[in-house]
């Protein structure tokens, strides 16, 4: 039975432990603590969280074949299994505070060294409620990870309603969106590492578009954060930024921001997200029901265009 309550939902700002899995995780289950104690019961952290966002400031140099080996040994080692060990010191943070939580990782496959991937989890005091895989790495984020296979889109349903979500720029995607929006998600959660104020529009334009809560939770990753053994060069600058944040929470009616954004730091931003707002938005608007017009648009996404037919003359 899908709920309409009230739900306080935290996006946490956070810089992960870079190529630590271990203290991220750590590092993590602090975090889900903290906003427990404010009142959250539902927890987003950002991409990748554990334990490294690959920037483009700085990812760029592993397109060569060589001089990147320690970097992707490194990456590997600070990955995550699913389910594991990680996963496993996650879900207990989630029982000990009694809160379901989103968040980005690095996954590695247990049988076998190879592809990572980039990772949504959806974790609940009962143990591991979904896992997804990006599905287009973007730009540079493919010399890291592999394309994930689609069969994982969809939401979860939780006593605090239907979760669902897509990864940073998959949120660009609308057969993906269509996709996940066709299991009536009421919280959409957004890991990203996109700081743009085009990325807060989009955010915007998809909780209007799906009639759910969107709540969008990026990295904040300031040079400082970096071990000095890190093996790829990151500048001269020490006071250098490579992902600014910008988390935000936005309502479903008419898109407003009703928490954040939050820039230039780490922190939380916290709503009470009231579930019949996105009932009373599907009453305008349902972009898989009533506005949806499958019968005319789902044959179009398929139908080859028409030939162009020449001019008479």
């Amino acid at each position: 039975m899908t709920t309409f309550r009230t739900v306080r939902v935290a996006a946490v700002q956070a810089t992960p432990v870079i190529l630590d899995a271990e203290a991220s995780v750590h590092k993590a289950a602090g975090l889900i603590g903290a906003a427990a104690r404010d009142g959250a019961e539902l927890v987003a952290l950002p991409e990748t969280f554990v334990s490294l966002y690959p920037s483009n400031r700085w990812a760029r140099a592993a397109a060569s074949f060589g001089g990147a080996d320690e970097l992707w040994e490194r990456m590997w080692e600070s990955s995550v299994e699913v389910p594991g060990p990680l996963v496993d010191q996650l879900v207990a943070a989630c029982a000990e505070h009694a809160v379901h939580c989103v968040i980005g990782v690095n996954e590695r496959e247990s049988e076998r060294p190879g592809t990572l991937y980039n990772t949504m989890l959806t974790l609940g005091p009962e143990g591991l409620l979904a896992k997804h895989r990006k599905l287009m790495p973007t730009h540079h984020e493919r010399l890291f990870h592999g394309i994930g296979a689609g069969d994982d889109l969809g939401v979860v349903e939780t006593p605090l309603g239907r979760i669902g979500g897509l990864i940073c720029w998959e949120n660009r995607m609308p057969l993906a969106r269509y996709a996940v929006y066709r299991s009536g998600p009421q919280i959409w959660v957004a890991p990203n590492a996109d700081d743009s104020d085009g990325w807060v529009a989009s955010m915007r334009h998809i909780a209007i578009e799906s009639g759910a809560y969107v709540v969008s939770v990026p990295q904040y990753i300031p040079r400082s954060a970096f071990p000095d053994d890190f093996p790829v060069a990151l500048g001269d600058d020490p006071d250098d930024v490579f992902g600014r944040g910008g988390a935000a929470i936005v309502e479903p009616t008419w898109g407003d921001v009703i928490a954040g954004p939050l820039y230039g730091e780490e922190g939380m931003v916290v709503a009470d997200c009231d579930l019949r707002e996105g009932l009373h938005a599907k009453r305008w608007f349902d972009a898989v029901g009533h506005y949806s017009r499958q019968d005319v648009l789902a044959p179009a996404r398929t139908e080859a265009p028409p030939e162009h037919e020449p001019t008479p003359g």
